[in-house]
């Protein structure tokens, strides 16, 4: 059992700076298991062990990149808190670094636990969005179900699939969408 911020801590740290330095100085294409544990300080059988391979270490790292660094704003209603994280969440998602981050999440994550963290992520941020409006006593708050399935699955199967229009317009239409739906629930 790893201990919070002991050895296995240090070794991760390490390892996602090695990752982040070297990708940043020599490209993603040179990165190797080999140098990203040289320049971690730790030897490749530990990064395999931890890992599994390069490509497993690249979503680790990208679905830490993925986790938001600050709560979403407050701008006192409801629909105006959602619409303005549904914005912010597609513009980080769709630039090229999060369109990468995602790849990468998805593509060394072979049990889903990778993928089922950045779900984990944008639902503690939908929560907050939902629970400040009931601390403010707003009415027809929807559930975080729906608007997972009507913002947030919508704007991630468009970045992957069909990335063509997303703007914040169509932010925006998801959420008096989700909204909307909520009224006719």
């Amino acid at each position: 059992m790893a201990r919070p911020g002991g050895r296995s801590a240090r070794v991760q740290a390490s390892v996602h700076a090695a990752v982040r330095d070297l990708e940043a100085e020599r490209g993603r294409e040179a990165l190797t298991v080999p140098l990203v544990a040289a320049r971690a300080g730790v030897t490749p059988s530990t990064i395999y062990r931890r890992w599994g391979d390069l490509q497993e270490l690249l979503s680790d790292v990208a679905v830490e990149r993925l986790r938001p660094d600050t709560e979403p704003a407050d701008h006192g209603a409801l629909r105006a808190d959602l619409a303005a994280w549904a914005e912010q969440f597609l513009d980080e998602m769709s630039s090229t670094a999060g369109r990468a981050y995602i790849r990468d999440a998805l593509l060394g994550d072979p049990d889903g636990g990778n993928a089922g963290q950045c779900s984990a992520y944008a639902a503690a941020q939908v929560d907050l969005v939902l629970d400040r409006a009931r601390a403010r006593g707003e009415e027809g708050i929807p559930a975080r179900e729906t608007v997972m399935d009507h913002v947030v699955a919508p704007v991630m199967y468009r970045i992957l699939f069909r990335p063509d229009g997303l703007s914040t317009a169509y932010a925006r239409h998801l959420v008096e969408s989700a909204l909307d739906r909520r009224a006719r629930d």
